[in-house]
């Protein structure tokens, strides 16, 4: 399906900034301080209570709670203790994002020649990408009608152009062993997505059982068209029904060869597992130009990377759905890709670096407008997935108590995962948990997970629709005070102010 034509990003984050960066309000020294209610001593004493267990007592947890209509602050515990905040880090990715660039902002990808077409005929086209992280084999279809509509049935090679982020793929704090995961997929501003998920830079491999026991399994990719980017090896073998399945799918470090070994049973149904690639820009260079060839559009070359000349004739454009949706698409399953790409596109404000240090610097100043920022908060990445990182509880509250002020709210609200709700569009990562209490349908936050790390953030109403804004962040040797995190989520929804 063909998305909306809208301008480049380029243009839109200069834009975007002439409104938020001029009406953000100055950094806050503190919460308003209003008379408090009188069950508010007893709500203290209760978080205390439930915190007062050896998951918590043996890990290092800070956590807060405020009132979300004042910012009084109702229960603090090591709240100015700089924790790792795993993908609560996201929460100040995405409310700087909806702040600076604009809810209403897109992401765009066009086709450049270098000069018009003689009898159909260009040498090559380019295919420049704006760090759009929802670009799916379908917009590259929607681009190679409009290549074709332009005159052009012949062409030399098609180039991927992926210098509006750096050449830094990975970054410097990410874990190699992860490379190899859907979350930790290279970052570049050309890339695509195999599916919905926009699980950005990687393929999904499919397999399922072979035509008979002892045949191989039959594998497949999606999308289709990354076959001869991508190498299959098959390692695989049909057993019997009922026997289950063990298979593992892995890609080479620095290559595009994924292997695929183990059993698959009889009568087991299709599988999809997805898998990361290098080179990204390379990727949808190579995508695009199997596309242009089902299109009618002669390639006689091999795709390849570059950058796109100065002088050069747009053929053809296509944009991303709104900031609005997009955060919604990161925030709900927690997507790591997603959030990278926002990081670096923050780095080009004011014609910066598509970089994570010059990202890491725009979301750090910006955050010095909600408030006064510790000098123990650090920040590396837009995901969390980097360890390096560090934020406080009380960091936190604060700027989820500045988002309620901006007229992104709604939107940054609706794209927390809520409690207990079964709608993976709408519980998101919350879906399975507080189930069954008052927190169930009400309480709204980010959750944050790494290996010794858990983290929840937001808001929740209790019982008599008084609004709390709370921060709970954990890191622990042994056992997780997640299950300890959920139930104060819960005694908050529950509580009678």
């Amino acid at each position: 399906m063909t998305r909306p034509h809208r301008l480049l990003l380029v243009a839109l984050t200069t834009c975007a900034l002439l409104g938020p960066a001029a009406a953000s309000s100055p950094a806050q020294a503190g919460p308003i301080t209003l008379p408090a209610k009188a069950t508010d001593a007893a709500l203290k004493a209760k978080l205390a209570s439930v915190l007062n267990t050896s998951r918590v007592t043996k890990a290092s947890v800070g956590v807060v709670v405020a009132d979300s209509a004042s910012g009084t602050e109702l229960y603090g515990r090591s709240a100015t203790t700089a924790l790792k905040p795993a993908s609560n880090m996201k929460l100040v990715t995405a409310a700087a994002a909806l702040d600076l660039l604009g809810p209403t902002s897109t992401f765009s990808t066009a086709v450049y020649s270098p000069a018009a077409a003689v009898d159909g005929a260009v040498s090559t086209l380019y295919l420049r990408g704006h760090g759009d992280p929802t670009l799916r084999e379908s917009d590259l279809n929607s681009l190679a009608v409009q290549v074709k509509n332009a005159g052009v049935t012949k062409v030399g090679r098609v180039i991927g152009d992926g210098s509006f982020f750096d050449g830094d793929r990975y970054n410097n704090y990410w874990d190699p062993v992860d490379y190899n995961n859907a979350y930790a997929a290279q970052v570049s501003g050309l890339t695509l997505s195999p599916s919905s998920g926009y699980a950005v830079g990687t393929v999904q491999v499919t397999y399922q059982p072979g035509s008979g026991k002892g045949k191989k399994a039959k594998l497949g990719l999606v999308p289709a068209r990354a076959a001869g980017y991508v190498t299959l090896v098959n390692k695989t073998t049909t057993t019997s029904a009922g026997t289950g399945a063990s298979i593992s799918v892995r890609r080479k470090s620095g290559t595009n060869t994924i292997t695929v070994s183990g059993r698959v049973a009889l009568k087991r149904s299709l599988v999809k597992r997805t898998v990361t690639i290098s080179d990204p820009a390379r990727y949808a260079a190579h995508v695009f130009t199997r596309v242009l060839r089902a299109n009618g559009v002669t390639v006689t070359g091999s795709p390849g990377t570059g950058g796109t000349p100065t002088s050069r004739v747009q053929l053809a454009s296509d944009s991303s759905v709104p900031l609005s949706s997009i955060v919604k698409l990161l925030m709900k399953p927690s997507n790591n890709g997603m959030t990278e790409h926002l990081m670096k596109t923050l780095g080009r404000v004011n014609d910066k670096a598509g970089t994570w240090k010059a990202g890491a610097s725009a979301v750090r100043n910006w955050l010095a407008t909600t408030q006064s920022v510790p000098g123990n908060v650090i920040l590396v990445d837009g995901s969390g997935l980097a360890r390096r990182n560090r934020l406080t509880a009380r960091v936190l509250v604060r700027m989820l108590q500045y988002a309620q002020t901006r007229p992104w709210f709604a939107t940054f609200y609706d794209a927390l995962p809520v409690a207990g709700n079964a709608d993976p569009a709408i519980g998101g990562t919350l879906a399975t948990r507080m189930i069954g209490t008052a927190a169930q349908n009400n309480l709204r936050a980010k959750t944050g997970t790494l290996r010794g790390v858990t983290a929840l953030s937001g808001y929740v109403t209790d019982r008599s629709g008084r609004r709390y804004t709370f921060s709970m962040l954990g890191t622990y040797p042994y056992y997780s005070p997640r299950i300890v995190f959920d139930k104060v989520g819960a005694t908050l929804a529950g509580w009678r102010s």
